[in-house]
């Protein structure tokens, strides 16, 4: 707190448009949140934290690692979340889970599709120091020879009448074999191997976080969208998609593996969309009757078609420069139905007289 947070705090204390600063120390890490005033420009904000922090890293004690600054974007978060769960192996639910990344990526308004709940695949090997006493190996000698190895080394260049190619040989592992095989010392005729002086097991990485759906431990799918793209149809499509992959999977894996989905943010778009439809439509029959009964038929036909004309040039303008529909457009909206059906209805009946 006092070596980076404070000296990183009073360095970006000054900056132009900053409404909250936070600072979080803990052990081998030090943050600070910055949150600015709405209609802030991101690139100038941008060059003049990175300046601040220059300043501010210059006082940093040796040692400290080169900062990042990262935006954080709350348009950003997933849409919905696809969650796999069933009594399966772990690797082929892990298997499944990256076959349907694949396909839910490929779409054009996905940005991402997270994996949570599973744990990546390595390599464990233990070391017997038993074994590695019996073929006289020292600790060392087994390190420096799996560290030397799995690289892709250059081995210069050829050159050729069409010019120079740089030439690379891959030493890389493909799978377990390779590493059992991997010599680490002549003993006489005989090669010593990794396999001799040690087990090795295709395993897991341990598990650092687990995702729950109903109670059950899943593999859940966190699907942002792109900026841009309609809510409501990515989130459609991404349904779509999971179906067909489901539909593709033997029938035992079909019936053992349960896929359901969960904070679907479309469905509280869809049912705000349909609100205002029904608030619309309410307004122009309650406007038509009232203005039917006092005034006639032709005022009620003009109020009725002044409310969803001025939507749908409302809506046109808004495709036009680009605006997204948001909870502040729609509240907008649901506003000037009032203004607009008080206004219609005024100047209607002052025409009349």
């Amino acid at each position: 707190e006092k070596l980076l947070v404070k000296v990183m705090e009073t360095e970006l204390s000054d900056l132009d448009g900053l409404k909250t600063m936070s600072g979080t120390a803990a052990e081998n890490y030090a943050g600070v949140a910055l949150e600015f005033e709405f209609g802030w420009d991101k690139t100038k904000i941008m060059a003049d934290t990175r300046d601040a922090m220059n300043a501010a890293e210059a006082k940093f004690p040796e040692g400290a690692e080169k900062y990042t600054i990262n935006e954080i974007n709350f348009s950003e978060f997933p849409i919905i979340i696809v969650n796999l769960s069933g009594d399966v192996p772990e690797r082929t639910m892990a298997r499944l889970a990256k076959d349907l990344q694949d396909d839910l990526e490929g779409l054009e308004p996905v940005l991402e599709a997270g994996i949570a709940g599973n744990r990546d695949e390595m390599v464990e090997v233990v070391i017997d120091p038993l074994r590695l006493e019996a073929y006289n190996v020292t600790a060392n000698e087994l390190i420096n020879v799996v560290r030397n190895n799995n690289l892709l080394i250059a081995a210069g260049e050829v050159e050729t009448a069409s010019g120079a190619f740089s030439v690379k040989i891959p030493s890389s592992f493909d799978e377990a074999r390779d590493i059992y095989d991997l010599p680490v010392k002549i003993n006489g005729d005989r090669v010593v191997t990794l396999g001799d002086l040690a087990r090795i097991n295709l395993t897991f990485e341990d598990r650092l976080g687990t995702a729950r759906f109903n109670g059950e431990k899943t593999v859940a799918l966190q699907v942002v969208k792109r900026k841009g793209f309609n809510i409501i149809e990515t989130a459609s499509l991404v349904r779509e998609t999971v179906e067909k992959a489901r539909a593709g999977w033997p029938e035992e894996l079909r019936a053992a593996v349960t896929v359901g989905t969960s904070n679907d943010q479309s469905r509280t778009v869809e049912s705000m969309v349909k609100q205002l439809e029904g608030s619309v439509l309410t307004a122009i029959a309650l406007v038509m009757i009232v203005t039917l009964a006092a005034l006639g038929i032709r005022p009620a036909l003009l109020v009725g078609f002044a409310i969803p004309t001025s939507f749908l040039l409302c809506f046109a303008l808004l495709a036009i420069m680009d605006v997204s529909i948001s909870n502040i457009v729609m509240f907008g909206l649901i506003l000037a139905v009032g203004m607009l059906v008080d206004g219609a209805i005024v100047v209607v009946e002052y025409a009349d007289k």
